[in-house]
């Protein structure tokens, strides 16, 4: 008994140590950066998904996002924050691309089932264009052309509302999935940028899911037509 209170008492002061650490290197941190850190955590827990490169549909260039940049030098003190409220920051630099996840289920988001779907769509067209490019990573397509991968697939019969198509990009743009040029989400010429995030939503381990829910989409579009003959 005496060693298992021993025992709690070293972790007791081990987890007090690594504070006083956690609150060393923040403060050894400016004010500028400090309120950075602030701002930018918020962000994360705000969208999820932190991107290195930002495309700007003005000039058609690559900038470094700045905002990333901080993180990665920051990397540790920005994780070792976020696990203390069950959070886990990860980095993958292959994609350029800072994520965040929770082991709770009160911060896991779910995506209505067309949002779903579209994000697998998505993810289709994302790898389809990436085997076409060599040296460019932004991969684009338009409003319309996202409807009519969708109808190809059968996901759907017919372009949906607009305010249903509007609503789920404006959804994925939330969570830095999608970004686009002027214009209206809806509008079909829109142009969309396919951000490398894709991956992290649907993974390859999550690409067998696909299959089924468009299987059953497709299933379910069918009985619909066929209970509408029925009736008539």
């Amino acid at each position: 008994m005496k060693r298992a209170v021993i025992g709690c008492l070293d972790w007791f002061f081990t987890e007090k140590r690594e504070d006083e650490m956690f609150e060393e290197r923040f403060e050894k941190l400016g004010m500028t950066e400090q309120e950075n850190f602030k701002r930018i955590l918020n962000w994360i827990l705000a969208h999820t998904f932190l991107t290195q490169m930002q495309y700007n549909f003005s000039d058609s260039l690559r900038n470094t996002n700045p905002d990333y940049v901080f993180v990665e030098r920051n990397f540790e003190l920005f994780q070792e924050y976020l696990q203390y409220g069950g959070f886990q920051l990860e980095r993958d630099s292959n994609y350029g691309v800072i994520s965040l996840s929770s082991s709770y289920d009160a911060n896991r988001h779910q995506f209505n089932k067309f949002t779903t779907l579209m994000v697998y769509v998505l993810r289709l067209i994302y790898e389809e264009e990436r085997e076409k490019l060599s040296l460019s990573r932004e991969i684009f397509t338009t409003t319309g052309d996202l409807v009519h991968k969708m109808i190809s697939l059968g996901i759907m019969g017919k372009k949906p509302a607009d305010s249903i198509l509007r609503d789920s990009l404006r959804h994925l743009n939330r969570f830095n999935i999608v970004n686009k040029a002027d214009g209206s989400w809806e509008n079909a010429g829109t142009r969309l940028l396919i951000l490398p995030t894709i991956l992290f939503i649907v993974t390859n381990e999550r690409i067998s899911n696909m299959y089924t829910l468009l299987e059953d989409s497709s299933e379910a579009k069918e009985e619909e037509e066929f209970t509408e003959v029925e009736q008539d």
